[in-house]
């Protein structure tokens, strides 16, 4: 019989990183954080983050140069993203909302400073469409990142501007206040000029806010006016595919 080859070490030092970044949630970690806590040397630790870091698998902060997972992970990972119970409970309601809104819809949970979309459906028609499923969205100039703040933790971290619209911090904090009152949130022209987006939230058997779902499109289409909300009917599909998808992980008893 042959010998059955043993671990690689790299391959498994690799791996400790990742979990070890997976297990800091929003957090990241330097390089020395890393190092001691794996008991390694800090130019291994540095060489397995830059490797990690040209495939994706992780990301490095602007700001203080901390790590931590990548969207890359989530982009390449369709076997996560099936057996994620969020993205497999709402499939039918996604689409379901699709049809009725005849707009995009989009489901999203946080990624540290960003809504990383686990689910898309196309809009219904025959219009060329990106499937965003693994995208990262900025949080703030989003409906879906709203709501998923409002209910969560504020990320730190500086606020750009995609737009004229986009809300500065003050006017956010307000718009983040008014969701958890009405429970649903939108943005109009504050990613995208001349596009806007409403979203609800998701829960779970604990009443956990576990994610959002939303949809997207053109402000002509979603809003009675430019500078208006979207239409009450499209809130209240989205408000209904929400609270379905929360049945559908016991989170409503109704």
């Amino acid at each position: 019989m042959g010998c059955v080859p043993g671990p690689i070490q790299s391959i498994h030092r690799a791996a400790e990183v990742l979990k070890l970044l997976a297990h800091g949630g929003a957090h990241q970690l330097s390089v020395g954080e890393i190092a001691r806590a794996l008991d390694l040397a800090k130019p291994t630790v540095h060489g397995i983050l830059r490797t990690l870091q040209e495939v994706g698998f992780v990301e490095q902060e602007v700001e203080g140069g901390k790590y931590r997972l990548g969207a890359a992970l989530f982009q390449i990972g369709t076997s996560y993203l099936d057996g994620n119970e969020l993205r497999a409970k709402a499939l039918n309601w996604s689409d379901s909302l699709a049809m009725r809104a005849r707009e995009a819809v989009r489901i999203g949970v946080m990624h540290g400073r960003h809504v990383l979309v686990v689910h898309h459906v196309f809009r219904p028609d025959n219009s060329r469409q990106a499937l965003e499923t693994g995208a990262l969205l900025p949080w703030h100039a989003t409906a879906l990142g709203k709501v998923l703040v409002a209910f969560g933790e504020w990320p730190d971290g500086e606020l750009r501007a995609f737009t004229r619209h986009t809300l500065d911090a003050a006017a956010l904090a307000a718009a983040v206040d008014e969701v958890r009152d009405r429970d649903w949130a939108y943005d109009l022209h504050e990613l995208v000029e001349g596009e806007a987006s409403v979203a609800a939230p998701i829960r779970d058997r604990r009443g956990v806010v576990v994610g959002a779902v939303g949809i997207s499109g053109p402000v002509e289409r979603l809003c009675e006016s430019p500078d208006r909300p979207p239409r009450l009917e499209l809130v209240s599909y989205v408000r209904e595919a929400a609270r379905s998808v929360s049945r559908e992980l016991g989170g409503l008893s109704w």
